[in-house]
């Protein structure tokens, strides 16, 4: 099936993570140009190489998310190098930490928050003006399951994820009229080193990642695995394409467990 992905700009966030740096590598297979960001120029020079794009193809950014600025200056700065936008997926994202109400800060939740709700929406404010003007276009949000789960000791993360579903649906409500379509992707654990993070905050030196993997994935109804980062890539290219144009404010699971059980 042709997506009809080739040479529409596409912004990503996070793009020299495990998650970002397979959506990058799947537009860029699509024949699309991708603007990414990271926090860090010796990530996106140590990538770049990496990718198999054609000259001009691909572009990095180094911009911090969670500094508005910076995001204003990081979608200015693509829609310059490459004349416009065409598809904007926010994936960069925090898992925070994990502790039980009484423990919990508020500067725990404010980094949180700022990171994995905050940044999506200023990412959105500042590329939509494009998006609306060209009558055209996707945003592609990379939420969590945690967005329809909750986890007991991990309220900073799961409420954020929630907000961040929540926000999507009103965007894709506001964006939807100017034929934008907007919609957001909930995986459960993914095979990348956010996820071994995660393992060693909830589970310490108590368990190898092959125990903890089969405790958290060990529910599900498929391979009793993680995802791999190829596989949400995948479900942002259908999204982010026309195929999926009547589609919008829509959370699409990949986690392999039965959705009506949800």
């Amino acid at each position: 099936m042709d997506l009809k992905l080739k040479d529409k700009v596409v912004l990503v966030t996070g793009g020299t993570g495990g998650i970002g740096t397979a959506i990058v590598k799947a537009f860029i297979g699509e024949g699309a140009k991708v603007a990414f960001s990271s926090t860090s120029q010796a990530k996106i020079d140590a990538l770049i190489p990496t990718l198999g794009a054609a000259e001009g193809q691909v572009a990095g950014f180094v911009a911090d998310m969670t500094i508005e600025d910076n995001i204003k200056k990081f979608v200015e700065d693509a829609k310059a190098h490459f004349g416009t936008i065409d598809i904007v997926v926010p994936n960069a994202g925090y898992e925070g930490q994990a502790h039980p109400v009484q423990d919990m800060t508020l500067e725990l939740f404010e980094k949180t928050y700022l990171l994995n709700v905050f940044a999506v929406m200023l990412l959105m404010k500042y590329a939509a003006p494009t998006l609306i003007e060209k009558q055209s276009g996707a945003v592609v949000v990379i939420a969590s399951a945690a967005a329809y789960e909750p986890t007991a000791g991990n309220s900073a993360y799961v409420s954020s994820k929630y907000a961040v579903a929540g926000l999507t649906k009103c965007v894709a409500m506001e964006l939807g009229p100017a034929g934008i379509h907007v919609n957001y992707i909930c995986p459960g654990p993914v095979d990348t080193p956010m996820m071994l993070r995660i393992e060693k905050d909830f589970f310490g030196d108590s368990m190898t990642h092959e125990e903890a993997m089969a405790m958290l994935a060990g529910q599900y109804a498929m391979d009793k695995r993680y995802a791999k980062p190829e596989e949400i890539a995948n479900a942002v290219l259908y999204l982010a394409s026309e195929v999926s144009s009547h589609t919008a404010g829509m959370g699409m699971h990949i986690d392999s467990k039965v959705a009506a059980a949800n």
